[in-house]
């Protein structure tokens, strides 16, 4: 009688394998502890980032809160000052003589001009808007804007020599810049002789 061969049995394999997946899964098995521990650091980086982003939404809503009540009058402020020029153009159009041998009438116009010009700087300056006048001081072009140049030899180079129109601030915002003539320094001596030599020469030839 022929005997079949012997064939492996494949289970002890299956055994072996699961018992080796089984031991591969308990040492992957995470600590608790140092789990706990990731999520209580990933917790406090997100408090603190997110306490960091309120500090900071808290000083931007006070800066823009502060800005608005400095700046609110901001259009009303520039509309009067039109108002301010004209008083100013008034008194300038009265000349000092004038003024001098003027009857009473037209002494108490020219005094009730110049107080009402203070009064409304006063109400400018209380609320945050100041007059900018440059005179003698050097260009700043964030202040001042340059209508011309021109050789001035009692103000030095770069100096604003004269206010054409005076400027207004509010807080530290430009409302309006000056008007100014910016001094280019004393005027350059003439020099002497003829601008054309070789006309000179032309006309005196050598012998």
């Amino acid at each position: 009688m022929t005997q079949n061969p012997a064939k492996d049995d494949p289970k002890p394999d299956t055994e072996s394998q699961d018992a080796a997946e089984t031991t591969a899964s308990e040492t992957q098995t995470p600590d608790p502890l140092a789990t706990a521990q990731a999520e209580r650091d990933d917790f406090k980086d997100k408090l603190l980032r997110t306490l960091a982003e309120m500090e900071n939404l808290r000083r931007r809503t006070e800066r823009e809160i502060a800005d608005a009540k400095a700046y609110a009058v901001t259009s009303f402020a520039r509309d009067l000052l039109g108002s301010a020029d004209n008083l100013r153009r008034a008194l300038e159009s009265v000349p000092e003589t004038a003024r001098a041998t003027a009857d009473n009438a037209l002494k108490a116009v020219v005094e009730g001009v110049e107080l009402t010009e203070r009064e409304l700087l006063k109400t400018l300056e209380r609320h945050g808007v100041r007059k900018i006048d440059p005179q003698g001081e050097k260009f700043d072009p964030n202040l001042h804007q340059a209508m011309f140049e021109a050789p001035d030899a009692a103000i030095a180079k770069g100096l604003v020599s004269k206010v054409v129109q005076t400027g207004y601030k509010i807080g530290e915002r430009v409302l309006r810049p000056a008007l100014v003539g910016v001094s280019a320094g004393a005027p350059k001596p003439a020099t002497n002789g003829s601008e054309n030599p070789a006309a000179d020469a032309g006309d005196n030839p050598a012998n």
